[in-house]
């Protein structure tokens, strides 16, 4: 009987035992104390750090365009002066005047013979200027052989207009250019020759005449070798 109260002697004494208390933390220091809030960041700062977004780069597809293997190019004078330029222009619509009189007499109602006659006849001071004047040119540039280099150009020049690729498309500018050309007065022939002329010559890239002709090769495309396989 004795053995219980030293049994509830033990109890109580490890009941009233506390538990190993924990370790204290260790106080701040005093540099962790003293530290200073960050200084909120600059303009300058803010504008460096600013990533820098490139603008998206748009590649642009080359596109083949139908027609346009039979486009003759115009003749390059050397070195013009504003006078020159006038009357090559005089001298351009004249020529592509003369070759739709005689390419485009398929149709009735651009007129373009009846337009180039009577266009000699109203302008014919003019186009004797533009003459020679581009004479002029040529003798400045070539000295001797300025006839001869007029010649050479006034040939290249009607050459220039010759086209079957475009040939509907020039008719047509040409008959409504020269059909203007006939109202123009005396003396303004050299100014509409500048102003409306280049729209005969770049109806010479026009499309082609049929869907055969603007017809355009697809790239080839590479078969894998079926024996190789």
């Amino acid at each position: 009987m004795r053995l219980r109260p030293t049994v509830l002697t033990l109890a109580i004494l490890a009941v009233a035992t506390p538990a190993a208390a924990a370790p204290a933390a260790k106080p701040a220091t005093k540099k962790a104390a003293a530290k200073a809030p960050a200084k909120p960041a600059t303009k300058s700062a803010a504008k460096k750090t600013a990533a820098v977004v490139p603008e998206p780069v748009v590649e642009v597809p080359e596109v083949k365009r139908p027609g346009g293997f039979m486009v003759p190019k115009a003749v390059i004078l050397v070195k013009p002066t504003p006078a020159e330029l006038e009357a090559n222009a005089v001298w351009n619509l004249r020529a592509a005047m003369n070759v739709a009189a005689l390419q485009c007499q398929y149709s009735q109602f651009l007129r373009t013979t009846k337009n180039y006659n009577s266009f000699l006849q109203a302008h014919s001071e003019e186009l004797s200027r533009a003459q020679a004047t581009m004479v002029g040119h040529f003798r400045r540039t070539d000295k001797a052989r300025a006839i001869n280099k007029f010649d050479e150009y006034t040939t290249r020049t009607y050459n220039s207009y010759s086209t079957l690729d475009a040939q509907y498309a020039f008719c047509n500018a040409a008959g409504l250019v020269g059909r203007y050309a006939l109202e123009v007065p005396k003396g303004k022939l050299g100014v509409t020759a500048l102003a409306r002329g280049p729209e005969i010559r770049s109806a010479l890239s026009y499309s082609a005449l049929s869907p055969a002709l603007g017809y355009v090769a697809p790239d080839p495309i590479v078969l894998p070798d079926i024996a190789a396989m």
